[in-house]
């Protein structure tokens, strides 16, 4: 945790003094942060500013900050990550990482290979509570919008075509096309990762019918939770 969260009602513009009341935040920062009066502290408003803090009291129920001036937010990768929804373990770490990493959008999809299962999973409904540890990691206060799709033709058909432009391409991570995943981009796109196992390929077919561009990432099967990562990284190197 690098920055603590909080929520926009836990702030009163006309109290310069803010309350921690969040039990998982209070733990942390209790037994690794080690927090004493006098101490500064980095909090955001989630979806609004950034700050360094001065801790005013610290007890077992709250601690008591007062902002002391307003900080920088990281900036966002420009990039739409578009995912085949994984199981709901490795969606979980996925989440995560792609908010500490910066996505600015993520989109989950249907596809062939998807478990319908996926979509009844409990955690769909607990977006909020990793995109939060997300956000804390980076020290983040801007919250990616999530959308789901559960039907892959009619997003594809539909809804896909209305976001690729010249200016804002779509790659397909696809280990058996021939050109290679672009390094070091100077400009936004979408990301799309299929699920475990990969597209088949109609689906392939069907995205690239609909304006997008199958990309290699080499010989080696990479799984879904390690290529994000990987192509973000290679993307935005610069």
């Amino acid at each position: 945790m690098n920055i603590v969260l909080l929520e926009p009602d836990q702030i009163t513009t006309t109290d310069d003094v803010w309350q921690i009341e969040n039990p998982r935040q209070l733990q942390h920062l209790r037994q690794h942060i080690q927090l004493n009066c006098g101490d500064t502290l980095k909090v955001g408003v989630r979806n609004g500013q950034r700050y360094l803090t001065e801790v005013i009291s610290v007890s077992e129920q709250q601690i008591r900050i007062r902002p002391i001036q307003v900080e920088a937010i990281p900036a966002k990768l420009p990039v739409h990550l578009i995912l085949a929804l994984p199981r709901p373990k490795v969606l979980r770490r996925i989440i995560m990482d792609a908010v500490t990493l910066g996505v600015e959008r993520i989109s989950l999809i249907h596809s062939y290979r998807v478990d319908k299962s996926y979509w009844q999973s409990p955690f769909l409904q607990q977006f909020n509570d990793y995109v939060t540890l997300g956000l804390e990691q980076a020290g983040d206060t801007i919250a990616p919008e999530i959308q789901l799709y559960k039907r892959f033709k009619p997003f594809v058909e539909d809804v896909l075509p209305t976001f690729i432009s010249d200016q804002k391409p779509a790659y397909v991570a696809h280990p058996y096309a021939e050109q290679q995943m672009p390094y070091a981009i100077q400009h936004s796109c979408h990301l799309i990762v299929g699920p475990e196992g990969g597209f088949i390929p109609y689906e392939v077919d069907l995205l690239i019918k609909n304006g997008c561009q199958a990309m290699s990432l080499g010989n080696r099967i990479i799984r879904t939770e390690t290529v994000i990562p990987y192509v973000l990284g290679r993307l935005f190197s610069g």
